[in-house]
């Protein structure tokens, strides 16, 4: 057969590729025979690729490991095979078709053709997403409905995964949620959300989990997914990867790409998965990174609105809507009452004095380096911006020594500041207290101190005054 003529008849995109099968069941290296006019172009594009030749090697111009996997499976197998994936930052439609094998006299391997009918689009196409065999259709639909069931996110993430692992027929699976804009990951199993897990993977590559996420959409090289029944191929590409699941005994890997308009948001990743069940695993998984994309996107939009209804983003403390929240909880003993609770407000002085002679700027910046103070003395404990000067520090189950030991470090580094002071008043509770109350005493013990430090700078409080 005349592949060029056969390609040159087609008005899509067409190439012809062969391999060669070895008598021991081995394959050669993919080589590219034909292209009509109109994928040719493709080619052109291409940065210092080489002029075509017919029988030239494909990896010349293509690195894309789940391509050559499409093309090893249609002519080895002799049937034709459909793919629709996001890879460089387009939608691809490709047919995959048989074409009749050769074999020389005395010729010890096969010669077989696989030809490629090529379609992309910007945006995706509904029909072709839904172009799936029964038993993957039937996946997917199941898939989909454990993900919108509930509005428990973690949830819906569990119960995805098991069935992901099921349609793989794999050990190992997990959703990698991706952050961009956070610049952190959740890896979450079957059984729940495992950040330790997902530390010691990213140990063993030497980097962040941020970091680890970045070199997996490297790895991809453009395509959305990664499907190895071997290895070796990430030997060269990624060899601390390599290593790090050499180490940790995978054979072969699913590595699934999951997008929300075009945006990395996550990845699916099975550890050995079943060899048999690959087609249907890409065709499942095609369309499921599809639909988990816009779920985790969601997801990520929710967690960002609920942190900015509960942290004041200039002094990255809580804000007062999460301290009335967390005060309605003790009050109403929605949530246990702890035995016993330091509480500090800390009003910063002179805060009105700087935004007026100096600008609000420079009063932004001193209530940044106030919170970080708060921060630096008080640790974990929970900290609110309750109003425009003035935060209150809430010490669940801390020692009345600890206490006063946390506001005696606070007083220690702002005598090391030229312009953080703050008026504070502490209160140390137990037993069946009120935490109303507990604030009110506090509050009342920062006015004070509040009166002490004018009396001893009365330019200030002068100063404040003229200007109220």
């Amino acid at each position: 057969m005349n592949f060029q003529e056969w390609a040159d008849k087609i008005q899509a995109m067409a190439s012809v590729y062969a391999f060669d099968i070895y008598p021991d069941g081995s394959f050669s290296e993919i080589r590219l025979m034909a292209v009509n006019q109109a994928f040719s172009g493709i080619l052109y594009r291409l940065p210092d690729a080489p002029k075509f030749y017919s029988g030239i090697p494909y990896r010349e111009y293509f690195q894309d490991v789940n391509f050559e996997s499409y093309c090893y499976r249609c002519a080895s197998t002799g049937q034709p095979l459909y793919s629709y994936v996001n890879a460089h930052g387009l939608w691809l439609s490709g047919h995959y078709f048989p074409l009749s094998a050769e074999t020389e006299p005395n010729q010890e391997f096969k010669t077989v053709f696989c030809a490629y009918i090529l379609k992309y689009t910007p945006q995706i196409e509904d029909d072709a997403i839904t172009k799936r065999s029964a038993e993957a259709s039937s996946a997917v639909l199941n898939i989909n409905v454990k993900l919108h069931k509930t509005q428990n996110f973690m949830q819906a993430m569990t119960e995805t995964i098991t069935e992901i692992q099921k349609i793989c027929g794999s050990e190992k699976c997990a959703v990698l949620l991706v952050d961009k804009i956070e610049q952190k990951c959740e890896f979450i199993t079957e059984n729940g959300k495992h950040q330790d897990y997902l530390e010691k993977i990213a140990g063993e590559m030497q980097c962040t989990p941020y970091e680890m996420a970045l070199s997996w959409e490297n790895d991809l090289a453009d395509s959305d997914c990664l499907l190895l029944n071997d290895l070796s191929v990430l030997q060269e590409r990624d060899p601390l990867w390599y290593a790090s699941l050499y180490q940790n005994n995978v054979r072969s890997l699913v590595l699934y790409a999951v997008r929300f308009n075009q945006k990395l948001v996550g990845f699916i990743w099975s550890a050995n998965f079943d060899d048999d069940k690959l087609m249907l695993i890409k065709e499942t998984l095609e369309p499921v990174s599809f639909f988990l994309g816009a779920v985790i996107a969601n997801h990520l939009l929710v967690d960002k609105l609920e942190f900015l209804s509960m942290v004041d983003v200039l002094t990255q403390v809580r804000n007062r809507n999460a301290m009335n929240k967390r005060v309605d909880q003790l009050m109403n003993k929605n949530i246990p009452l702890p035995c016993r609770m330091g509480v500090v407000f800390a009003d910063l002085n002179g805060l009105k004095t700087v935004n007026d002679n100096i600008g609000h700027d420079a009063g932004d910046k001193l209530l940044s380096k106030a919170s970080s103070l708060l921060r630096s003395a008080f640790g974990t404990n929970e900290i609110y911006r309750a109003g425009g000067d003035e935060f209150v520090i809430l010490c669940p189950d801390v020692t009345e020594d600890i206490l006063y030991q946390q506001t005696a470090e606070l007083r220690r580094l702002e005598a090391e500041t030229d312009d953080v002071r703050f008026a504070l008043g502490t209160g140390f509770f137990s037993g069946d207290y009120n935490i109303c109350h507990a604030m009110q005493v506090a509050d009342a013990r920062m006015y004070q101190d509040k009166e002490d430090y004018y009396r001893r700078h009365p330019e200030k409080k002068r100063r404040v005054e003229i200007k109220e």
